[in-house]
């Protein structure tokens, strides 16, 4: 292949980009999900104070496993999806199906692109168990060791960009699911508590959702169901056990 090729159409000559066997899979799926699913996009503001401060405390049992934010927000979703099943679905050719497992898809950026393999059975996890989990399925889908099952296997997918200097975005939907979640950095800045300004550290959330499956309401009471979890979040960490499948 030369290393320069004129434009077809007259314009400056440049190098054709080498694409990966993944890029090229995931380009082919993302094309046919906004090609066939007819999107819309819901965002609402979380202040994610209560949260930063859970992990600040939790940070210093020595000797426990380091919690993300990202584990955060899977426990946190994979409640309000137990709450609000009609997110944690499919969509076939004969119409939605609810699914009984919670299975979260993260996504995972690589060299060769994005993956997005599927952290199994939420709803058994504990806040430590997701994080422990967590880790191991980022590792092992950098290492090339990820599992058939993990592949495939996601009823809802969260896309968390806020290690980067990203505030908003939105996210494709990954058929068969019918919605994702996009979050991006959490920043501080003013915001108004009872007539005053005050100080608080913000996360913007974008929900991507297939309006096939699902309305614009219905995405509105999603959103304010995991805006509640996550700003009243300390309250939730008595759960220390595994949960009941």
């Amino acid at each position: 292949m030369p290393d320069s090729l004129p434009d077809a159409a007259g314009g400056p000559a440049g190098r054709p980009i080498e694409q990966s066997r993944r890029r090229v899979a995931v380009g082919r799926q993302m094309t046919a999900s906004k090609q066939n699913v007819p999107h819309f996009y819901v965002s609402t503001e979380i202040v994610m104070d209560d949260v930063l401060g859970a992990l600040r405390r939790l940070a210093e049992d020595e000797g426990a496993p380091r919690i993300s934010v990202t584990a955060c927000l899977v426990r946190a979703l994979t409640d309000t999806l137990l709450e609000q099943p009609l997110f944690n679905a499919i969509w076939t050719p004969e119409g939605g199906r609810m699914l009984d497992t919670v299975n979260v898809g993260i996504a995972i950026a690589l060299d060769d692109g994005l993956l997005a393999p599927a952290l199994l059975d939420c709803q058994a996890l504990d806040l430590r168990q997701t994080a422990l989990a967590l880790d191991d399925l980022v590792a092992r889908a950098q290492a090339g060791r990820l599992r058939a099952s993990e592949m495939g296997s996601a009823t809802f997918t969260l896309s968390n960009l806020g290690m980067f200097d990203v505030t908003s975005f939105a996210a494709i939907v990954i058929p068969p699911q019918v919605a994702i979640l996009a979050t991006g950095r959490a920043v501080r800045r003013p915001v108004v508590v009872d007539d005053s300004v005050v100080v608080r550290t913000v996360m913007t959330a974008t929900l991507s959702a297939d309006h096939r499956a699902l309305d614009g309401a219905q995405a509105a009471r999603f959103l304010a169901a995991l805006k509640a979890r996550l700003e009243g979040f300390s309250a939730g960490l008595d759960r220390a056990a595994p949960r009941d499948t």
